[in-house]
């Protein structure tokens, strides 16, 4: 049986009168590379705080590696990267990682960190020097610096370019080809698809699904047609339509009965593609329902 690493049980948590989880249950087993969506306000952050023992449940218990997250011990196998990071202005890049690095039993060497996420060229600059790209790289190398088991990472990438953003994606795809667990939280939904082999998607401070990504994708039970025309006529069963040109992309319930539609209608068309939902479209979809009533 996978060790179960982390983990949630019926935990809420309110701030006065907002209640930003409601007996959310989630378990982390060693070796998974998790996706955690959700709109804004759902409560990812919380949870991610809850789960580095940075926050205490109202109710529920949370658990890390068998244990409290309040207890120091537990957290030396941890690595996080907050929405929020505040590092050191006066300190070298070097220095901040060592400071870090001095909190753990057995670190990854400094420099051997730095090579890893790309950041070698800045050892000897002062954080406050850097710009916000380069401090967020920063923050997410500090992550892996005590050579953690498990690694939560909340918006990594937030303010990085687009090259910059994958090369942080095959530095953490490596630390979970080489056995690591990851719980990645990001508005970059493409990111989420990139990584993830499961994905929890949370709305109204509930689970409204956790299954792998493919399972996700498919609970909506809503295909992708895509098609060349010159015109197309109102057809049922049409969620939404996307325009490119003469090309159409169609959401659709049944993508067998819209294709009967077009020939019985004797709509030309070309270039017929029909595939799975994205991962956005699915997560459009489910975050969209209300939440169950317990």
């Amino acid at each position: 049986m996978t060790e179960t690493l982390a983990g949630a049980i019926g935990v809420t948590r309110r701030y006065g009168d907002v209640v930003a989880l409601d007996s959310i249950s989630l378990e982390i087993r060693a070796g998974e590379f998790i996706g955690l969506l959700g709109p804004n306000g759902a409560g990812k952050s919380t949870l991610v705080n809850l789960l580095a023992g940075l926050r205490r449940p109202t109710s529920g218990s949370i658990t890390l590696f068998g244990g409290s997250p309040q207890d120091p011990a537990r957290r030396r196998s941890l690595g996080i990267t907050p929405q929020e990071t505040g590092l050191p202005a006066t300190l070298r890049v070097r220095e901040c990682v060592d400071f870090v690095a001095a909190h753990f039993p057995d670190p990854v060497r400094r420099d051997e960190l730095l090579e890893r996420f790309g950041i070698t060229e800045l050892r000897d600059r002062q954080i406050g020097g850097l710009s916000g790209g380069q401090k967020r790289k920063i923050a997410v190398a500090l992550a892996f610096a005590g050579n953690p088991r498990l690694v939560l990472l909340d918006e990594p990438t937030t303010g990085l370019d687009v090259e910059a953003r994958h090369a942080l994606w095959d530095a953490v795809r490596d630390f979970h080809q080489g056995g690591g667990t990851v719980l990645l939280t990001s508005h970059y939904l493409e990111e989420i698809e990139a990584l993830a082999e499961r994905v929890v998607v949370i709305g109204q401070g509930r689970v409204l699904a956790d299954d792998t990504m493919e399972a996700v994708r498919g609970m909506v039970g809503v295909r992708r047609v895509s098609l060349t025309a010159a015109h197309l006529p109102d057809l049922p069963g049409v969620l939404s339509t996307e325009a490119d040109g003469n090309r159409a992309h169609l959401l659709t319930a049944d993508a067998d009965a819209l294709v009967r539609e077009l020939v019985i209608g004797g709509v030309p068309f070309s270039d017929l593609e029909i595939r799975p939902t994205t991962l956005e479209e699915a997560f459009l979809t489910i975050t969209a329902r209300p939440a169950a009533v317990a």
